[in-house]
């Protein structure tokens, strides 16, 4: 599908879009047409990442913002940016989590929680009415199939404002997979919201990708994982067509808050669309966020 007109395009991650399935996806979209802002959180590496899509593109119609999704004001201030400097936008696209490790955020929040969720809760509040008026246009949710492993500690979220506290290797991939099933009902919830406008939206899993996910992991993880990446997991390419694929795709409104994997619409479990959970987990969101 050829984009036509100058449409605006933001993949955002605090490092994907630099290399991986984002930057992947911002070459892709560029060679359609459309007008892309990379939003990445190291200026170094985002405008190196700028050079490597204009190249590799061939256009010129690219553009870099700074974006740390850790931090709530830096979030507010690249939407701020965004809206005085950018006359369109037709499709967000949240490349979330490649945070795969525990910490804390600059607002306090949990890491994984903070910036595979809240960042582009944020991002995509403060985004909606541009996104409105410029419709049709979609909202694009990167989420994993981990999701079905995860689980939302309302307790746990309320009392540390994070998902879990572990450090162990289990612990921390239990917390990824619940960031990631964070996606997907905020998905589920934001299309309940977005009915009667021009918006919809999509989460998705890319499939499991040979990029820099383990970067924050131990090197000897990451020596054991090498071989089994290299002939098992797909490559950033072909990771980026089901991104692609929902932003893109004529005639997939009517699956709006809908979960695809392998560019298909998929069902998922019950915790995964549950209406009750969605909801509390929004209101949460707006909360830790300020918004009510």
């Amino acid at each position: 599908m050829e984009i036509k007109g100058k449409k605006t395009t933001t993949p955002t991650n605090n490092n994907n879009n630099n290399t991986g399935i984002g930057k992947v996806t911002a070459v892709d979209l560029a060679r359609r047409g459309a007008r892309v802002v990379l939003a990445c959180r190291s200026k170094e590496r985002g405008e190196a990442a700028l050079v490597d899509v204009k190249r590799e593109s061939g256009s010129d119609n690219v553009v870099f913002m700074q974006l740390d999704l850790g931090s709530l004001t830096s979030v507010r201030t690249f939407a701020e940016t965004f809206l005085k400097t950018e006359a369109r936008l037709d499709i967000l696209i949240n490349n979330a989590g490649q945070i795969y490790m525990q910490g804390r955020t600059a607002d306090g929040l949990g890491m994984m929680f903070g910036v595979n969720h809240i960042g582009h809760f944020l991002l995509t509040h403060l985004l909606l009415e541009r996104l409105k008026r410029c419709g049709p246009s979609r909202v694009v949710n990167v989420s994993s199939t981990a999701h079905n492993f995860g689980k939302i500690d309302f307790d746990c979220l309320n009392t540390h404002k994070a998902l879990g506290l572990g450090t162990s290797f289990m612990e921390v991939l239990q917390v990824y997979s619940d960031s990631k099933l964070c996606n997907v009902l905020f998905t589920h919830e934001l299309a309940k919201k977005l009915q009667g406008t021009d918006v919809t939206c999509y989460s998705l899993h890319p499939g499991a990708i040979n990029t820099e996910l383990a970067r924050n992991t131990s090197s000897v993880l990451q020596m054991c994982l090498k071989p089994f990446t290299a002939f098992f997991f797909k490559n950033p390419v072909q990771g980026a067509q089901t991104t692609l694929h929902c932003a893109l795709q004529e005639g997939l409104e009517p699956l709006s808050g809908r979960y695809f994997s392998n560019c298909t619409v998929r069902n998922v479990y019950a915790k995964a669309k549950d209406d009750a959970a969605a909801k509390k987990l929004w209101e949460f969101s707006e909360r830790v966020c300020g918004l009510v």
